[in-house]
């Protein structure tokens, strides 16, 4: 099965390469086709939390279709259902800037609590570099409600150091800015994203 989370592939090699646990937690673990089947392929224990009922139902779909079981259950990243130091891995993949900034902070250290010591964890953020930035409702600094689809949905933006200020406490071992042009409904955009793996520290 090939993947389209093409970050998370980089990811999961630092993650085989660690002595940690193979127990992982995806925030944001809806849709069809779930990243975390990737790490089922190379046997890790998966979990993961969504807030859409709909996307947790094409994500059981899929599971049903590949016959993998992938744990998902309903959960917010600003109160994440399991305990302390509970997983080895723990990753938001475009999920974490779909909230404001004070959410954005709760959450991460949500993932940074429930991730075990020496732990790995990939969190990406949208680049003010982004074609979205400024587009929509402004509802704060870097904060803008836009349409995405049928729906009105908050997406935040970073300026290219900003969101450093979370992982003061945690070591970052890899960060990629990725600027890069594609065709969206027959228009040129550019999509800009901020990329972080970190590690608990002991």
């Amino acid at each position: 099965m090939i993947y389209r989370q093409t970050q998370l592939y980089r990811f999961l090699i630092y993650c085989n390469k660690a002595d940690i646990e193979k127990k992982v937690l995806d925030c944001g673990a809806g849709g069809n086709c779930p990243p975390l089947g990737l790490f089922y392929e190379h046997g890790y224990e998966t979990f993961g939390i969504e807030l859409s009922e709909k996307q947790i139902e094409k994500a059981n779909v899929f599971s049903k279709q590949h016959n993998i079981k992938l744990n998902m259950t309903k959960g917010d990243l600003r109160a994440i259902p399991f305990e302390d130091e509970t997983f080895g891995v723990v990753y938001s993949y475009n999920t974490i800037f779909h909230m404001k900034k004070a959410d954005i902070k709760t959450a991460i250290d949500e993932m940074k609590r429930v991730l075990q010591p020496e732990g790995l964890c990939y969190i990406n953020f949208l680049s003010i570099d982004d074609f979205g930035y400024g587009e929509g409702q402004e509802l704060g600094q870097g904060e803008f409600l836009q349409s995405e689809g049928e729906h009105e949905v908050i997406h935040t933006y970073f300026d290219i150091n900003e969101a450093e200020k979370y992982f003061t406490d945690v070591d970052i071992l890899a960060k990629e800015y990725r600027l890069y042009e594609r065709i969206y409904e027959g228009n040129k955009i550019k999509q800009g994203y901020i990329e972080y793996i970190i590690q608990k520290r002991k």
